[in-house]
């Protein structure tokens, strides 16, 4: 199977999406200058050119297409050739409005836009499919061609007649019996038992609060929609080119993907980027995309299909990245796994709804800041591109992560809405990231036993194989630290007798979960050595006394027994007291969300514990060290100059100079350290 490697050959892909046909033709010429000049050597075409490939139903203006494919290959720049799906013409959804989404509360989202098209639409699959064949057959064998991108930022819901026909197909499929479904989405409650497949819709607006399974199996059911679109296009082009790799593009952590699922199905990995320049967190931000997208593609490379140059347009205020961001957090995602680094886009629109969007050339030109960065980022992937590419990074830490459990969790009727699953995963791989400590994602399912440490942030959703998976993990030695509200439901979003399965509370040592304590937003709970934010829970263990302790033998035994450690208790309030942070053996429970700095030095703790250490000891505030093969990358996040200690001497790809026992950094500065 084809894969990054086969498109890179040895370099760092570095470009961008490249949208010619918003300009005269003469400019075309001068952007390849100026390509072959950055050190570009991949451009992604045709991802938004259906209607200049189809004008009208049937056409193909292939003629521009065919030049641009020829003038890149004369000047040695490869080509992702892009299927143009994501955007159908607007005569599509005039001739066939089956083919445009409806929201849940019954508007139809029209053309104008783009990514409006219905991922049940069997005329919209049709058209997506000729254009594709077509695509295919004549550009199957040119030379330029180094990889297929399916679509763009697969990310559309639809809650129309014809989606509701694909539901319920899919829900056939899943529970065979309306009786199965019945049981499954609990519709005893508040009357909803179905009598007839007929009568089950997509959870559209209703007088009050969804059936949470419904909307459950609707998301699940979305993504496998979105997916068989991707697969159909994929087997187009794969049937025409086995040897060219196929990716699509994710966008980070995105709520509408089962993006392990996806990434089973791609080629290549990729992903858009997009921190906030303003983010005190965005490298942070940026580290945990990579880190998912990586461990996504397996451990291998994966690939950086979108980042911007600048400022995007869609924030309230759309901030320029300061000189020297744009390097820093491009190398970033290099250290971290990337064998490619390119951006949205090429050159920046003049006109349209992304005129404001950045470009790695910018309304200013050549002479402007953003293309002379651009310049030097592409002359230091060139250099250390042979060094790096194909190259792993090794993590003994796994922070878990579900789609699944993310949906049922999302519910409107949940505890507190201040708990948002995505700051709550931020904040727990935040602390690992503050630490100094490589991580790697997995599925709850997955084979955990290469790892040393195993962090759940919060899994609100857990079938019985993932319980199964978390307590053989602790059978074989490996040391788990879960977060508060885990193993709450199982598949269907049942809650699980006791608000917590009872295998993970003999695990815990917990007795009873007598009651959820959310916490409102800014409210703390004091405990014993920090304080705890978001959630608290009245929990009863069966705890030893302290005479026990001194006992080894005795302490085994306890342990078998059911009994716990308290780590640290609540203080004050209901809750005074009662444990929040508590472990049996290798197996720990944190009851709320502590403070940052006391969350990393508990994850800090546990790593070292499990014999687990940093890459460089002594790091500065906000230097990031990641080792990524033999290569060791070093990036200063900071605007102060810092010193880093680096034991023995090393050779810096980027300056050439030795490096022994210490490196000075600039302001956003890098190094990348060979022995």
């Amino acid at each position: 199977m084809p894969d990054l490697g086969s498109a890179t050959g040895g370099r760092i892909l570095f470009g961008g999406d490249y949208n010619p046909e918003q300009w005269p033709e003469e400019t075309w010429h001068e952007d390849v200058r100026l390509m072959k000049d950055a050190g570009v050597n991949s451009v992604t075409l045709g991802v938004f050119s259906w209607s200049k490939l189809e004008p009208h139903p049937g056409a193909r203006e292939f003629g521009w297409l065919d030049t641009l494919m020829d003038l890149m290959h004369e000047n040695g720049i490869g080509v992702v050739l892009a299927t143009p799906t994501s955007s159908p013409p607007p005569w599509m959804g005039r001739l066939h409005p089956d083919t445009l989404p409806v929201t849940e509360d019954g508007r139809t989202e029209w053309w104008g836009g783009r990514q409006h098209f219905s991922h049940s639409s069997a005329t919209y699959r049709r058209y997506a499919a000729a254009i594709t064949e077509d695509l295919a057959a004549r550009y199957g064998g040119h030379p330029a061609l180094t990889m297929w991108h399916i679509n763009n930022e697969y990310c559309t819901f639809d809650h129309g007649d014809g989606a509701a026909v694909a539901f319920r197909r899919w829900l056939r499929e899943r529970y065979g019996t309306l009786d199965a479904l019945n049981t499954a989405w609990g519709t005893a409650f508040w009357s909803q038992g179905y009598d007839s497949w007929d009568g089950i819709l997509p959870p559209r607006q209703p007088h009050y609060m969804k059936n949470p399974t419904q909307v459950l199996d609707f998301r699940r059911f979305t993504s496998d929609m979105l997916l068989e679109c991707y697969a159909a296009e994929r087997d187009i082009v794969r049937r025409a080119t086995p040897h060219i790799p196929v990716t699509t593009n994710f966008m980070p952590l995105w709520f509408g993907q089962d993006a392990w699922r996806w990434a089973a199905e791609e080629d290549v990995v990729s992903v858009d980027i997009y921190p906030d320049p303003r983010d005190p967190f965005g490298a942070q931000n940026g580290a945990l995309v990579q880190d998912m997208t990586r461990s996504q593609a397996g451990g291998g490379p994966w690939m950086l299909m979108e980042q911007a140059a600048g400022p995007v347009n869609w924030r309230g205020v759309n901030h320029p990245k300061p000189a020297g961001l744009n390097r820093l957090w491009s190398l970033q995602a290099v250290a971290r796994g990337a064998d490619a680094v390119c951006y949205f886009q090429w050159r920046q629109s003049r006109q349209g709804a992304e005129k404001f969007h950045s470009g790695m050339v910018s309304h200013a030109g050549e002479q402007g800041r953003t293309f002379q960065e651009v310049k030097q980022l592409g002359a230091e992937l060139a250099t250390i591109g042979v060094e790096v590419t194909g190259s792993h990074i090794t993590a003994d830490i796994a922070l878990l992560h579900d789609w699944h459990s993310w949906w049922a969790g999302a519910q409107d009727g949940r505890l507190s809405h201040e708990v948002d699953y995505p700051q709550v995963l931020r904040s727990w791989h935040r602390a690992l990231w503050e630490a100094h400590l490589t991580t790697a994602f997995a599925h709850p399912e997955h084979d955990l036993s290469a790892y040393r440490l195993v962090v759940v942030p919060q899994l609100y959703l857990l079938t019985d194989a993932a319980i199964e998976n978390l307590l053989a993990y602790v059978r074989g030695g490996g040391t788990l630290v879960c977060g508060f509200l885990t193993g709450v439901a199982d598949e269907d979003d049942r809650v699980r007798p006791g608000g917590m399965d009872a295998r993970l509370r003999e695990l815990f040592g917990i007795r009873t979960l007598h009651e959820w304590w959310p916490l409102d937003a800014g409210e703390d709970a004091e405990c014993d050595g920090f304080r705890g934010t978001l959630w608290s829970e009245e929990l009863e263990t069966e705890e030893r006394q302290a005479q026990e302790r001194q006992a080894q033998e005795r302490e085994a035994q306890e342990r078998e027994a059911g009994a716990a450690d308290v780590v640290s208790r609540y203080k004050g309030g209901e809750l005074d007291g009662l444990p929040a942070v508590l472990r049996k053996g290798r197996a720990w429970y944190v009851s709320t969300l502590p403070e940052p700095a006391a969350l990393r030095d508990l994850l800090a703790g546990l790593a070292d514990g499990a014999g687990v250490r940093p890459v460089l000891d002594g790091l500065p505030d906000r230097v990031e060290a990641v080792r990524r093969g033999d290569l060791l990358f070093v990036l200063n996040h900071g605007r102060d100059q810092v010193t880093v200690d680096v034991p023995g001497t090393h050779r810096d790809l980027l300056t050439g100079a030795t490096v022994s026992g210490s490196l000075v950094l600039g302001r956003y500065g890098v190094a990348v350290l060979k022995p």
